[in-house]
């Protein structure tokens, strides 16, 4: 293993983030950790052999984040997040429905209490005291009881504000209640709405975080629970999936999906293969051809032979990748963590300073305040019930204790710490849908600063499948074809899968190879079985620096006006040149309308190949490319270059849009690698964005998506930022000496929850 994920529970907010990351950076044998909010999960590399996981999991434990490692398990994954979501929302529902009922009591007792309900028990002080007491001990109790832990191990987070708020408005209210004496408020209402409105808060911020992570959900469900399976006897029973074995052979009927990675033994039917590909149409499979696991069965009976179940699976990948995806930060997340982080120190720091405030200095440099209209210094209690926190104050203590009590519970930390990550998620996933793999929410901010696009020219702007033209100076096309064909039997380079398929429609037989060497974007060489020399298949050029002569006629031939569309490669044995074989390719059908709608968006467009002049500029012609943006007959170090020379002279960040081995240096090399869908393993492995399916559509939606998702982002970030500015200063009484306005812990915290929820409904506009 090269890198690990665990789940985590009781984080609720930037600091608890910014706490995990930092005991896990702190165990020995991690590095890279990130830790993601939204999704519960930390993500993490592994630095040596004296990593110790049950430590690190214990410590988080010890540390009021209940923690395990991630499964990877696809079935057990799918049983756990149908059990996880079903129980979280029974817990959730009952302690909100237990908190609401306190509440609605504690509404009544107000009622009582102005004369519009007649209640002697409603109305009575010690009745709302039993109903607060209540509260703290049930629905209240986990959040108090990590609230106060945090702070014991000096990491404070949001339980802690709220466990701070509530339990000094309780207690003040008992010292009140006992003492009547000393003068302090009695206000037991505050602590029960209080907890009722940040329950409230946290059920609707949960349902809201459940939706913005649906898209692995949806892939969940894609896969059947059961399935019908061949016996010995070629009888027909149903099993559960989950059973399954590689080459077991299955039947799925018509609106049936693919319970694994399969192929097609009997039949044929059109599959639904949207979950991957982002493609709404239908494709035809037929015998031999390959079924992608959730893939669904419109309209025949199939049978299939099981390639791959469970965990290997491309379903199973697909969600991996997504999950993997939601932990990678990108920068301006980092920041808001870090912000976050320390945010609860300076809260804490805030209602010290408001209480010693309002107790010592206020009195004095506003001596109006001690009017008997605003606060008397004479000793007195007040019971009222359904008072605001400090519009009753009796003097300068009580109004600094209530004051620095809502400045406790405005405060919202969770909204800093949500602000990216919902978007992150909602974004990857939405993307996730149409074909469209970021690899990290750090690819999606890249791709909204990227300010040219590279493409590669064969395979990319064109189909990359090249078909055979004609030949140019053999004497045996045949044998050429034969020759070429043979050696290039192990290559996955598009012209080689030409060179096969025509091969084998002339029923030729492939010489077997005794050694071959591969020199990337100038040709392939080595030894045939029956042949005596070496052969080497590639570009003219490369050929003659490997003294193959070529004759002036077939070079002239070549060169020539109608020739210069074609793809050209030679083949000679030994010294000799055999001869040509030419291959033509046709647009991509949106290659055009993709790259019109890119240059809309005010992206550069260039084109770099290994291709000769002649095919690239009558490509760059059709695309309406300027000469300059042109590039041809480049080798992979080559397009580095130009690479490089695009982002260090002109300062411009680039993307590279490839699907061949030759473009994996590049792509690694480029501000943002894209890889083509129908591409090879390697250039899907190097790239940071992948289309899934076969078009290029997607490029234009991808690039849209990442500055609608980052312009989010800075929305959330500014109305994180925004509420605590405008909400601590109004809960710390600035606007009382000269307005009189005061903010209540109750309504704080209803304010509170609400910043929270529009972070992530904001978010969720995205869908």
């Amino acid at each position: 293993m090269k890198s690990i994920q665990i789940y985590i529970s009781g984080m609720k907010c930037g600091g608890c983030v910014q706490t995990v990351e930092r005991i896990i950076n702190n165990s020995e044998g991690t590095k890279n950790v990130t830790v993601n909010l939204l999704t519960e999960s930390a993500y993490f590399d592994i630095k040596n052999n004296k990593l110790d996981i049950k430590e690190i999991l214990d410590n988080l434990s010890s540390n009021g984040f209940p923690s395990k490692i991630y499964t990877n398990d696809f079935s057990e994954k799918i049983n756990k997040a149908e059990l996880d979501k079903k129980q979280k929302w029974i817990d959730k529902w009952k302690k909100l429905n237990f908190a609401f009922i306190l509440l609605f009591i504690s509404v009544l007792g107000h009622l009582a209490e102005g004369g519009y309900i007649k209640s002697s028990l409603l109305g009575n002080i010690y009745f709302h005291a039993s109903i607060a007491t209540t509260a703290l001990l049930f629905p209240g109790r986990p959040i108090i009881i990590k609230g106060f832990k945090s702070f014991l191990l000096n990491r404070p987070d949001m339980d802690t504000l709220v466990a701070l708020g509530v339990t000094s408005a309780y207690l003040t209210s008992l010292i009140s209640l006992i003492f009547p004496e000393s003068g302090f408020p009695c206000f037991f209402n505050e602590p029960v709405m209080l907890l009722g409105f940040i329950l409230l808060g946290r059920f609707l911020e949960d349902r809201a975080k459940y939706q913005t992570g649906s898209s692995i959900n949806e892939l969940l469900d894609l896969q059947p629970e059961k399935t019908l399976i061949y016996d010995k006897n070629e009888n027909i029973k149903e099993i559960r999936v989950s059973t399954l074995s590689p080459n077991d052979e299955i039947k799925i009927l018509a609106g049936d999906r693919v319970p694994a990675d399969c192929i097609v033994l009997e039949g044929n039917s059109l599959i639904d293969v949207s979950h991957i590909t982002g493609e709404s149409k239908p494709i035809e499979v037929n015998e031999g051809d390959n079924l992608l696991n959730g893939s669904l069965n419109l309209n025949s009976s199939l049978r299939l032979k099981v390639i791959k179940v469970g965990s290997d699976t491309s379903l199973a990948k697909l969600v991996n990748l997504i999950e993997s995806v939601q932990s990678q930060k990108p920068s301006i997340q980092r920041l808001a963590d870090q912000i976050a982080g320390k945010f609860t120190y300076f809260v804490l720091l805030t209602s010290i300073s408001s209480f010693i405030f309002w107790w010592q200095i206020a009195f004095r440099l506003w001596p109006s305040l001690t009017k008997a209209e605003n606060i008397g210094l004479s000793i007195h209690n007040n019971h009222s019930l359904h008072s605001s926190l400090g519009s009753n104050a009796d003097n300068p203590l009580t109004l600094a204790i209530q004051l620095s009590i809502a400045v406790l519970v405005v405060a919202c930390p969770c909204a800093l710490g949500l602000a990216t990550p919902t978007v992150i998620t909602v974004a990857s996933g939405k993307a996730a849908k149409k074909g469209i793999l970021f690899k990290g929410g750090d690819k999606i901010e890249i791709a909204s600063k990227i300010d040219s696009i590279i493409f590669d020219k064969t395979g990319t702007l064109t189909k990359g499948s090249p078909y055979i033209v004609g030949y140019v100076g053999s004497k045996d096309e045949t044998f050429l074809l034969q020759i070429a064909a043979s050696l290039e039997s192990d290559s996955r380079h598009p012209l080689a899968k030409s060179l096969i398929e025509e091969a084998k429609r002339q029923n030729l037989n492939l010489f077997p190879i005794k050694n071959i060497k591969t020199e990337t974007g100038r040709g392939i060489s080595g030894k045939l079985s029956s042949i005596d020399g070496e052969i080497k298949v590639g570009n003219l050029q490369w050929l003659e620096c490997h003294n193959v002569a070529i004759s002036h006629e077939i070079k002239n031939k070549i060169n020539s006006s109608e020739m210069q569309k074609y793809t050209i490669i030679g083949v000679s044995i030994s010294t000799n040149f055999i001869g040509c074989i030419l291959f033509g390719d046709t647009l991509r059908d949106d290659a055009l309308s993709t790259i019109e709608k890119l240059r809309k968006e005010k992206l550069d467009i260039y084109i770099f190949s290994g291709d000769r002049k002649e095919s690239v500029v009558d490509l760059g012609r059709k695309l309406n490319c300027k000469i300059n943006d042109l590039k041809w007959e480049l080798l992979p170090e080559e397009k580095l270059k130009n690479i490089e020379k695009l982002k260090s002279h002109n300062k411009q960040r680039v993307a590279m849009v490839g699907d061949g081995i030759n473009d994996a240096p590049a792509l690694a090399a480029s501000n943002l690698g894209i890889a083509v869908g129908s591409g090879t393993q390697i250039a899907k492995a190097n790239a940071d964005l992948v289309l899934m399916g076969n078009k290029l559509n997607g490029l234009d939606y991808a690039f849209k998506l990442s500055k609608k998702a980052i312009k989010k982002i800075k929305h959330n970030l500014y109305w994180a930022f925004g509420y605590n500015l405008i909400a601590i200063p109004l809960a710390a009484g600035v606007l009382y000496p000269k307005f009189g306005i005061l903010l209540s812990p109750s309504i704080a915290a209803l304010l509170m929850a609400i910043s929270s929820i529009t972070v992530v409904i904001n978010a969720l506009t995205l869908k």
